[in-house]
This record gives structure tokens, sequence and C-alpha cells, in this order.
């Protein structure tokens, strides 16, 4: 089995995940190449510890992460790190010709995307993805065959989201993505658009106007935990989309509906998608992972059926298929697609993919739509 020799830019919570992910690579089957964790770097020594006691193999450990990108000894790299030093480091990445797992939003707006995707153009044997867990719940992977399938007919609506109820304290102190200077103008957008988008993008509908509602709730935060003085909330804490989509199979236009919040009462971390078509519908979410609801449209009672996934997954494991699947689990699947499709060039189905850096392209042209002023018009009496 092939080894691709991985530095990790950003050691917060998503770079230990992913080092978890590496650590946990027996659990897949017929891997024709496995990760391992040779670099680190992170603006302080604080995860160095954990790193250290749980990986041998790691032999740099940095603040800089050029000192990374000039090491011969790593292929390719992970970098999550906040929206605005997207552009610098992933430029700098593909540049150094090191493959490159990036964050969403791939850029703090729709011009460094641009930068990203066309300094993309000129290294084209870098291998370039954008993170995802959602598609890799088996509920979702099933959607995709659905969707592949035509199983849907004419698709009448469709409806996305990312809910979560992490910013519902008030008092909860300030951090970098409710600052336009490090999260953006895209707000929640930014931060939870992409889960969103995956599916609906990877689906291939073509997208045309956009209407959009963003609201900033909570309008200033404590500074820090001392909770002595506010500063301002830049950045949208919620957003509600009608998004226009054109299916090219059926000539047909539809609705979608996208939603993403951190103030959604009642849920904790909540992904959903729901598609309604003339033949049949689908609806999931991640609050029940294991339910997959499913309709036949020419059934007279129009009833809902309930369907239990297990352990179904795009890259096989060890795990049987009646067991039931989590968050880290699609962490795994997430990054046995990328180092699967960087060895082979390809992967298993269309849905089995990381986000490709022209999808978020796409997801740019949505969220930079939704923050154009909307057009006057008379309120109804």
């Amino acid at each position: 089995m092939k080894t691709i020799r991985f530095g990790i830019i950003g050691c917060g919570l998503m770079g230990k995940e992913f080092a978890s992910a590496a650590a946990r690579w027996c659990h897949l089957q017929d891997m024709p190449a496995k990760p391992e964790i040779v670099a680190i770097c992170n603006r302080s020594d604080k995860p160095f510890p954990w790193f250290k006691q749980h990986f041998s193999t790691i032999k740099q450990f940095t603040h800089d992460y050029r000192d990374i990108l000039n090491n011969d000894e790593v292929d390719a790299v992970y970098i999550a790190l906040p929206h605005h030093l997207h552009e610098e480091t992933y430029v700098a990445a593909i540049k150094a010709d090191k493959h490159l797992m990036g964050e969403k939003p791939f850029g703090i707006d729709l011009e460094a995307n641009k930068n990203i995707l066309d300094c993309m153009a000129n290294h084209p044997n870098v291998f370039v993805r954008c993170v995802s867990q959602f598609p890799f719940f088996p509920a979702v992977q099933r959607i995709g065959e659905m969707i592949e399938s035509k199983a849907f007919g004419q698709i009448i609506e469709v409806r996305s989201g990312f809910l979560h109820s992490s910013d519902l304290n008030v008092n909860k102190p300030i951090n970098w993505k409710r600052q336009i200077e490090f999260n953006g103008e895209y707000g929640v957008l930014g931060d939870l658009g992409m889960h969103a988008c995956h599916v609906p993008i990877r689906a291939g509908w073509n997208i045309g106007r956009v209407h959009s509602i963003l609201s900033n709730l909570v309008t200033s935060r404590y500074q820090d935990q001392s909770r002595t003085n506010k500063v301002p909330c830049e950045t949208w804490d919620n957003a509600s989309l009608l998004i226009e989509c054109i299916d090219e199979t059926t000539s047909s236009t539809f609705p979608w509906e996208l939603k993403t919040q951190r103030i959604a009462p009642g849920e904790k971390n909540s992904w959903y998608i729901e598609i309604l078509g003339t033949k049949q519908s689908a609806r999931y979410n991640t609050a029940n992972p294991k339910q997959l609801l499913l309709l036949n449209s020419d059934e007279a009672n129009q009833t809902w059926k309930a369907c239990q996934t297990g352990f179904e997954t795009a890259y096989p494991t060890i795990t049987g298929p009646i067991f039931e699947f989590g968050f880290t689990d699609a962490i795994l699947q997430m990054w046995a697609a990328f180092i699967y499709e960087l060895s082979e060039r390809t992967t298993p189905n269309h849905f089995s993919g990381c986000v490709r850096p022209e999808e978020t392209a796409t997801s740019h042209r949505i969220f930079t739509e939704a923050l154009r002023p909307m057009p006057m018009h008379t309120t109804a009496q």
C-alpha cells in the first residue's frame, strides 16, 4: 500500500479529527494508499503535546506553514485555517506542488476563490479538494444513487440545510466567525453553507436567481471570558435562501430552499436534505441518523416509509452493515475519498468524492448573490 505523507497546517479540532482518522486507517478495507502524518504547523504550541503523544511519525513541528511547504518529505497538506488565510496558504501549497485538502468556503470571498482556482489551472498535477462530510452518511449515499438513476422523476422541490444552536447563548464571547475580517461577509453561509450545498451542486442542477433573508440576531457579544466589554457582531447568524434551479434532463425549473443557522433552537447539529419528485421523494436528517424516509408518488395514501440505514459505506470497512454510522465515520469516509481519488484519479460513484474546487466556485456565486440587496417590493397590506 502506497503511503502519502501529510502535513497539517492548523491543529485545532478538524486537524485532530484528520489525525485521528489517519490512526484508524486499518478500519478501511481495500484502500490503494494510506496517509501518514509527518509534519504539523500551528500558531501556538498548545496542540503539539497531543500530536507528540499519539503520532511518532511526526518529525516536524513548526509555527510557520512555509516550513512544511518547503519540506520535501511532505506530499500533501490539510489546511484547516480561518477563511481570511485560505487564499494565501492554498495558493502557496499549490505552487509548492503539495496536494491539498482545503476547508470551506475555499476562500473568504468570490475573488479569493477565483485566485485559488486560477493557481490550480497553472498546476494541473496538484490534486485539490475541499471538505464536506455530509454526503458520506449512508442515507445520503442512497439519495445520490437515486439522483443518478433519475428515480425522482421531475424534481418538484429541494430543501437542504445545516442547523445548530452553538450561538444561542447570548453570553457566549465572540469568536472569529462573527468578525468580517476573519470570516468574511458571507457569515454563516461561509461557515456552514458548503455542507448543505454539496449534494445539490454535485447533482449538476444549474443555478438561476437567488433570493435571501439574512439575519444578524445577536448584534454584540462579550470580547472575552471576562465578560466586561462588548464588541459588535458583524456577520450573519442565520441565512435562508431560495434558489432557482434548472434540471436540464427534464427541462424543468424548481426551487431549492437552503438554510444555514447558528442560532436554531432545538437543533444540536443537524444536517438535512429533502428532494420531492413526481415519481419518488426522499427525506433525511442527521438528527435521526439511521432513518431515511422515502415516498412513492403513485401511491394513493401518500405515505412516507421509514427505512433504516446501517454501515453501508462508499468505501468498505471492517464494520458490519447492521451497525450504526456516526460523524467520525463520515470523516473517515471523506478522507478515504480524498486518498482514493488522489491515488486512482477516480471515485467509486458520482457522489463518493470530496467537494471539487469548481463546486466551491458555484457555492461562492450563490453566496455572493445572497449578499446583494433585494429589490424593493410593495408590502402587502
